[in-house]
């Protein structure tokens, strides 16, 4: 029978390495060989061998291996399907500034759980989740987000993500949500109730290809400072109402594509829309049905004529 491989962190702390003589080859012999990774985030120091760099700025890095026949050694968390790790436990105890692409591209992964967050200060989570396209479950109850301001593509591609409890986010301090869930397409709801989106300024894409979203609640969403919407809803293709009479799009220069492809879309609220002269509209009804742009085109007497076309 072919061992199966999967990620083994191994944890070195200078502490103990005063006390004993330790070396990172000790614990590589000891550990389980499992489908499941318990990853435990840690400084390292570079003298001991090759390192992951969660945080290029502030040069902090950690040590993450296959342990398998070969003892394969990784410079970035990027798994595919032949790599047999199916679930992931993660506990973070740093203060780390940045996870942007922490799980790029990790296709083979159904299940991340972060058990605990310690002294967390993260900014940066865009692309965090980028491309996990067998995610089926992510417990994100201990998130701690208080500190991020960039949330762009977060996740992005993780199209058999069924549910998604985002409840605990705190996004006072993000400015960037463009294509947050972008390509999610097995979503059939998203609660945002809890989002203050008073700082963001760019949302654009953020719904690309929700296709199985059968409703939106927007209702809490602040666009004082948003500059660009464009294929915000693009290929939401389930959805049937949309009510966005709170959106303020007085500083909005792109809404380019934004309903393009919502086949399913009969009522739309965009009461307090602001059809700027200068504001891209190109495509804006792109795919809708003919009925939908009548009643659109009745209520704007100035749309441009630019924003119906196919």
């Amino acid at each position: 029978m072919t061992e199966r491989k999967t990620l083994k962190t191994i944890r070195y702390n200078k502490s103990i390495q005063r006390r004993i003589n330790i070396n990172i080859n000790h614990y590589k012999a000891y550990s389980e060989t499992k489908t499941s990774i318990e990853l435990d985030i840690i400084p390292m120091k570079d003298k001991y061998g090759k390192f992951i760099n969660i945080n290029k700025e502030d040069k902090k890095y950690f040590h993450i291996y296959f342990n398998d026949n070969k003892k394969k050694e990784i410079e970035n968390i990027s798994l595919n399907k032949d790599d047999n790790v199916s679930k992931i436990s993660v506990i973070i105890d740093y203060q780390i500034k940045s996870f942007s692409e922490l799980f790029y591209m990790c296709k083979c992964i159904e299940s991340i759980e972060f058990k605990k967050f310690y002294r967390n200060n993260v900014t940066d989570m865009s692309s965090m989740f980028h491309g996990c396209s067998s995610l089926k479950e992510l417990n994100l109850n201990n998130f701690n987000t208080n500190s991020v301001t960039n949330m762009r593509s977060m996740f992005n591609g993780c199209s058999s993500l069924k549910e998604l409890n985002l409840n605990n986010f705190n996004t006072n301090k993000v400015t960037d949500m463009s294509a947050m869930f972008n390509g999610c397409s097995s979503l059939k709801e998203l609660n945002l109730n809890n989002f203050n989106t008073n700082k963001v300024t760019d949302i654009r894409w953020m719904f690309f290809g929700c296709s199985s979203l059968k409703k939106l609640n927007l209702n809490n969403f602040n666009t004082n400072n948003v500059t660009d919407m464009s294929s915000m809803f693009n290929g939401c293709s389930s959805l049937k109402e949309l009510n966005l009479n709170n959106f303020n799009t007085n500083n909005v220069i792109n809404m380019s594509y934004m309903f393009s492809g919502c086949s399913s879309l009969k009522e739309l609220n965009l009461n307090n829309l602001n059809t700027n002269n200068e504001t891209d509209m190109s495509c804006m009804f792109s795919g809708c049905l003919d009925e939908l742009k009548l009643k659109i085109k009745s209520q704007f007497k100035n749309f441009k004529e630019e924003a119906f076309k196919n």
